[in-house]
């Protein structure tokens, strides 16, 4: 059995930046990083629209609102250190209702609390910029830009082997004992110990920390997030990123055109449940993942909460002219025909056992584990903080005696 300072599950872009942020502060520790696929990146992390956040929508003084802010200038930092491209499009969050006028002011007063840069704009003003965009007005956040986060991940991981950390893939973790002294990690690569370990397990962190006997009411519940896009002779209809303004009751951003670097432009996602934690086709389905969603109480109670939303959400799913109905609110002149298969992500969204959405951050902590159960969007953009506030901790619990 091998003996590490540091263990890291997950080579996502949270994981990735965990393990750099550790070898940052102690250059030459032992590490271990594990992941069950067989390359980085392999589901949040490389299925996202790759967006770098500017950190608008978060409340005053939560994680999300201080990472999102401080991840998005390393970001950019860290892409230009190494060659990265990126591009800073900035965001249109339009506004085509009274209701979404008057969250758009309150969007532009939280911008101001968190000092980032944002302007009203009048419907003429909007038109100014996108002529294909329509609606009575909008908020102009200029700092938001675009990268390709499976990229991103990949130089993370180049820059963690480089910095000596043992990196085995295909590795899925079987079992998680925690000691006085040391954390004890059964893997299909074989059984190994560490000092400190950190989880960044996404889509299954809820089932790592129950592997490791971590007490929490917070399950896992999978959304699909579909995706089109445009055809290549309408790859110039958006400069911008062009958003709604989202409704505050939700975690989702809404339907909305990112452009990207390859040059496409996207149009989604939508958010409908998901039956497969890992199943990306269309009507995936995976009977584990079903049982314990079916199951959970969480599930049922969201469920009559937002019933309306979810049967929005999966008419959406079903249905491409309901979809295109979305992107029409602001978009008028798109057609059905300009909807092209695309591609879908997964997002891990923490749900408590009382239906309740778990909105920011969320992380269990034992005398040498940490374990990320709640890791939501910005968490590409803010990435290298996360990294850097998980690896402080694991640092002092390596430390302890």
């Amino acid at each position: 059995m091998a003996h590490y300072d540091f263990c890291v599950i997950g080579a996502g872009i949270v994981g990735l930046a965990t393990a750099a942020a550790i070898l940052r502060r102690r250059p030459g520790a032992d590490l271990l990083l594990l992941d069950k696929e067989h390359g980085v990146a392999r589901h949040q992390s490389g299925h996202n629209s790759g967006v770098i956040h500017s950190g608008i929508y978060y409340a005053p003084g939560s994680r999300k609102a201080v990472f999102s802010k401080e991840g998005a200038a390393r970001t950019k930092e860290f892409c230009d250190r190494h060659g990265i491209a990126w591009q800073q499009r900035g965001k249109l969050l339009v506004a085509t209702t009274p209701v979404e006028e008057e969250r758009m002011r309150g969007l532009g007063e939280r911008a101001a609390l968190h000092g980032i840069e944002a302007r009203t704009l009048s419907a003429a003003q909007l038109r100014d910029r996108e002529p294909n965009i329509e609606g009575s007005g909008a908020l102009y956040v200029p700092a938001t830009a675009i990268v390709d986060y499976r990229q991103v991940s990949e130089v993370l991981a180049r820059v963690v082997a480089d910095a000596g950390a043992d990196l085995r893939f295909g590795a899925a973790v079987r079992g998680i004992r925690e000691s006085r002294t040391r954390v004890e990690i059964v893997a299909e690569q074989g059984l190994n110990s560490c000092d400190a370990l950190v989880v960044c397990a996404g889509l299954q962190a809820d089932r790592l920390a129950r592997m490791a006997g971590v007490t929490t009411d917070i399950r896992i519940v999978p959304f699909r997030g579909e995706y089109f896009r445009l055809p290549a002779g309408k790859s110039d209809f958006v400069r911008h990123l062009v958003y709604p303004v989202p409704d505050p009751a939700l975690p989702f951003l809404g339907v909305h055109l990112s452009p990207t670097l390859r040059g496409e432009v996207t149009v989604g996602p939508n958010a409908v449940l998901g039956l497969a934690r890992e199943g990306y086709p269309k009507f995936s389905v995976s009977l584990r993942d079903t049982w314990e969603v079916a199951a959970f109480p969480g599930t049922w109670r969201l469920a009559r909460s937002a019933i309306g939303a979810g049967a929005r959400e999966m008419r959406n799913s079903l249905s491409r002219t309901s979809y295109l109905r979305e992107c029409r609110a602001y978009a008028p002149s798109l057609t059905r025909h300009d909807l092209l298969p695309h591609g879908a992500g997964i997002r891990a969204q923490a749900v408590r056992r009382d239906g309740t959405l778990v909105h920011d951050f969320e992380i269990a902590e034992s005398a040498r584990m940490m374990h990320v159960l709640n890791a939501p969007s910005p968490a590409a953009t803010a990435a290298l903080p996360i990294g850097a506030h998980l690896a402080e901790r694991a640092v002092a619990k390596r430390e302890q005696p």
